[in-house]
């Protein structure tokens, strides 16, 4: 039997029982597909930003309707995460990415074709369900593409290709705007993912037989869950446009919209604290290092975002950099991530994860608390091997917190565990921008005293990610 191809090898795990990962050179094809989709989708949230001035003159709106470009994408991803990581659990990891990529494609179009804002704004929506079809079991297919013994690589690879899409939108954009209209940023999607449709379709790994069905979950359920997170971010995405209005942060509204959705989170997570399979997983996070590794997921992807957003403003308003010099020195970041990810894959299983993931953090703020104490006139060196530094030390952290966070779930519950990956990173970014928009109101961003500010918060909780990582250290699955 050709175990390359998907259907026989179900076939063969339907009376063999889950194989331990795919052969080669089945693993390379499926590992391709994985990452086409996962760029593309993490990619996609924050490739717009740059052209929305260009979209609100276009489609003849203001910038607060135009920013809803961005927010209906991510607010989709976000809220679906959870529930199409457990449909995945019943249908199929694969049937779930496939239907994520045909969505995503599609919807494409629709961005593409858009003649009014509204209609660019529900193409948005769209895509963003596509997108959180691909990104709610992408850690899951991982594990069932990988055997036991190199699962780590696998994760390394992953982990590397979702942080430098985190931080490649802008530039991508830079590059495709300076040669053709906005349109294009979403007519690119449209070869890639009719590519990657085609190949996931005879590539991507069936999910391994199951002796008892995971339940569907309540309607209800999903409701609260879509309106717990819908109600969170916007109540965010208020305080960040209060902030960065000069309001402050103090806007009784936006606090009223988080209340609500705290709330709304209580009740969701008080029916689902005795369910066998919740659509969110408590049940994974009484596994101690399972909720160690998304603490520590969360207060990672926090300082990510918060050192991100502010150096630009440290170096072109604090430093007097052009904004090509700016976007040169920011680069060493990425580069330090595609370099230190492999080394941070080859580590795991030598080391313990929660001692990789402590250095990377630790690095990783000592490297932020170094671009905080930066002189008044730092030589472009001084800047550069500090950014490597930032990147370096994010990347030896997200690797082995990913590996546990995906390894610690029982393997029917690599959906849930998978979902809860993109949620951790979503929820951190979200958090860092409003704190982001918090400082900003607080201090002057003129003198780079915001900045500084926003630098030593974002090391204090990389800390904090650092220590939950040693923590696991004490901590049995």
């Amino acid at each position: 039997m050709d175990r390359a191809n998907p259907a026989a090898h179900a076939a063969t795990q339907a009376t063999t029982g889950p194989a331990d990962g795919l052969p080669q050179p089945a693993r390379n094809r499926a590992m391709l597909v994985i990452i086409l989709g996962i760029t593309m989708a993490v990619l996609d949230g924050s490739i717009v930003n740059l052209a929305l001035p260009g979209i609100a003159r276009e489609l003849n709106a203001s910038a607060a309707q135009a920013i809803w470009v961005v927010n209906a994408y991510q607010i989709a991803t976000l809220v679906m995460l959870l529930p199409l990581a457990s449909l995945g659990e019943r249908l199929g990891y694969r049937r779930v990415y496939l239907v994520g990529m045909a969505l995503f494609t599609v919807s494409s179009v629709g961005a593409m074709l858009a003649d009014s804002l509204g209609t660019l704004i529900f193409a948005r929506a769209v895509q963003g369900l596509g997108a959180a079809g691909i990104m709610s079991i992408n850690a899951a297919l991982v594990r069932l593409t990988y055997p036991r013994a190199q699962l780590g690589r696998g994760l390394a690879i992953n982990s590397m290709v979702v942080a430098l899409a985190a931080v490649a939108g802008p530039s991508v954009a830079a590059g495709i705007l300076s040669l053709a209209p906005w349109q294009w940023l979403f007519a690119l999607n449209l070869p890639l993912g009719a590519f990657t449709l085609w190949l996931g379709w005879r590539a991507l790994p069936f999910n391994p037989p199951s002796a008892v069905a995971p339940p569907r979950p309540a309607a209800l359920d999903v409701a609260l869950n879509v309106l717990m997170f819908t109600l969170i971010f916007v109540g965010g995405e208020r305080l960040v446009a209060s902030g960065s209005a000069g309001r402050g942060v103090t806007s009784p509204e936006a606090w009223g919209v988080l209340a609500a959705g705290v709330a709304v989170g209580g009740v969701y997570l008080r029916r689902q604290w005795h369910l066998a399979a919740p659509l969110f997983p408590v049940d994974l996070l009484r596994i101690p290092v399972f909720a160690l590794s998304m603490g520590a997921s969360v207060g990672a992807f926090c300082a990510q975002t918060l050192a991100y957003l502010a150096l630009p403003f440290l170096l072109l308003d604090g430093l007097g950099r052009s904004p090509l010099e700016a976007g040169l020195l920011i680069t060493a970041w990425p580069v330090a991530i595609v370099l230190t990810a492999p080394l941070a894959g080859r580590l795991i299983g030598r080391y313990a994860d929660g001692l990789l993931g402590a250095i990377g953090m630790a690095v990783f703020a000592c490297g932020l608390l170094l671009l905080a104490a930066l002189s008044a006139n730092p030589s472009p060196i001084d800047m550069v091997w500090r950014m490597a530094l930032c990147g370096a030390g994010f990347a030896l952290f997200q690797s082995p917190n990913n590996h546990t966070i995906v390894t610690s779930a029982p393997l029917h519950r690599s959906g849930a565990a998978s979902g809860m990956l993109g949620t951790a990173r979503l929820t951190g970014q979200t958090l860092g921008a409003v704190m982001l928009a918090g400082i900003f109101s607080l201090w002057s961003s003129h003198d780079g005293q915001a900045e500084m500010v926003a630098l030593v918060c974002s090391a204090a909780f990389a800390a904090l990610a650092a220590v939950s990582s040693a923590l696991r250290l004490r901590t049995s699955h």
